[in-house]
């Protein structure tokens, strides 16, 4: 009988990983940026039990015994006059729907430009990715002019401006991960009976979902913190966003209500962040999805 070789496979405890020095130094340095990146957001929390005075004297300080005053930050934030409930509705309102406008018209332009492929379609391409090196101070004049004209200045109609103004990311990103895509799978689509619009809604869009998640938290991001644009665009006397409620706690004479800045900040940064939290490992697998050409 031949004799038979056995290996014996080494179980995690046994594998010994060599750490270089560098890796040392590298961890120490990004723990390092970590904290600074971290502890601004631990400030706002700290500052947002404590009172105004506490705050403008020692705003690096633990809340004391006399400094500490609860939940009455809160409660002043959402109580007060300028109805901050509203406003983060209103916010709420023009987040989903110009997050979803620009998911949906993106995703489908993308995949438009990207199988058509003619000379109009790259310059449409090219026209959305001039767009993201416009100074938005360029036009933030006409801007203002044109939506008013158009009555854009409501929460329901001012996802058309964001469209215009998120396409030019969002359709880069997917026509950069759809040139990974193999043609072939949407070739046997169509040999199975779909047409063009099942084939992506069916096939396509599925194989984007990383990319459509990346994109979705970045625009989410950017729309919900955004302040100069629905300052320019909406009518403020009836509608206003969480940024646009903060500003107001600054009064006159240089009074500045800032246990209430702290805590609106504190409810208004949350939800952001616990959904960042829950859906970070997509941003960086659509972004290296986007990244890869086929």
């Amino acid at each position: 009988m031949a004799d038979t070789k056995t290996t014996k496979i080494k179980t995690a405890d046994e594998i010994k990983i060599k750490r270089k020095p560098s890796d040392i130094v590298f961890t120490v340095i990004f723990t390092i940026i970590c904290i600074f990146w971290v502890y601004p957001l631990f400030m706002v929390l700290n500052n947002s039990f404590k009172e105004n005075l506490s705050i403008g004297r020692d705003p690096f300080d633990l809340p004391s015994d006399k400094s500490y005053v609860g939940l009455a930050n809160y409660d002043q934030a959402i109580n007060t006059k300028m109805d901050f409930l509203s406003a983060m509705f209103n916010s709420l309102i023009i987040t989903i729907l110009s997050v979803a406008l620009i998911l949906f018209c993106t995703s489908m332009c993308a995949y438009f430009v990207i199988r058509v492929n003619t000379w109009y379609t790259k310059t449409f391409y090219y026209l959305c990715l001039f767009s993201m090196i416009v100074p938005f101070q360029m036009i933030m004049f006409p801007l203002s002019k044109v939506t008013d004209t158009l009555q854009l200045n409501t929460p329901f109609l001012i996802p058309i401006v964001y469209l215009g103004f998120g396409a030019g990311t969002a359709l880069f990103m997917f026509t950069n991960f759809l040139k990974s895509v193999p043609l072939e799978i949407e070739e046997a689509a169509m040999i199975d009976g779909c047409d063009p619009i099942r084939t992506f809604f069916s096939v396509v869009l599925p194989i984007m979902k990383p990319t459509i998640i990346s994109v979705g938290i970045l625009e989410t991001m950017w729309i919900w913190n955004d302040y100069l644009l629905p300052y320019l665009v909406l009518n403020i006397r009836y509608y206003k966003t969480i940024p646009i409620v903060i500003q107001y706690f600054q009064g006159g004479y240089g009074k500045v209500e800032w246990g209430a800045i702290m805590a609106s900040m504190v409810i208004t940064i949350t939800p952001i962040v616990i959904l960042y939290l829950c859906l970070q490992k997509h941003i960086v697998k659509g972004v290296l999805n986007g990244a890869v050409k086929g």
